[in-house]
């Protein structure tokens, strides 16, 4: 599976049919990110966001378990790079995202991967790759929608 981590000109959509699928897609991707990547994932409650973010974690060959950090705000995970897991879902707004430190995690040698980005506003990066995870026709299924840029 190829999935450019910088998709130019447009959008790359995959229709997955279960988590393997989407952690799969995920993994594929991580083969692809460099270290200061930001990926921002978008997504209901229970869309799949910390699924996809298990898949990079696997395709950076991160160490544990991976959870949400709802509770946490941000999970760190050792691999062939740094992955930062940040979830936004508790933080109201972009200000209060760099109260806890949000941009020295996207300025880390590492991947940051960001549930509920919509909150961190204008404090992502131009390259930020955005990841939509929508439900599909089924219950396991999902559609994953991934720009480069602007929020998709």
């Amino acid at each position: 599976m190829n999935v450019p981590a910088h998709p130019t000109g447009g959008m790359i959509r995959h229709v997955t049919s279960g988590p393997e699928e989407t952690e799969a897609v995920a993994r594929a991707l991580a083969d692809e990110l460099r270290p200061g990547a930001v990926i921002a994932l978008h997504g209901q409650l229970g869309a799949g966001k910390t699924c996809f973010v298990r898949g990079l974690a696997e395709g950076l060959r991160a160490a544990g378990p991976v959870t949400s950090p709802t509770y946490t705000l941000v999970q760190e995970y050792e691999g062939s790079m740094p992955l930062y897991h940040i979830d936004l879902y508790r933080i109201r707004t972009a200000s209060e995202a760099l109260g806890f430190g949000l941009d020295e995690y996207m300025e880390g040698g590492g991947v940051t991967a960001i549930e509920w980005a919509e909150r961190a506003g204008a404090l992502l990066p131009p390259s930020t790759i955005h990841v939509r995870i929508e439900p599909g026709a089924t219950e396991e299924e999902r559609i994953l929608s991934l720009t480069r840029g602007p929020p998709c």
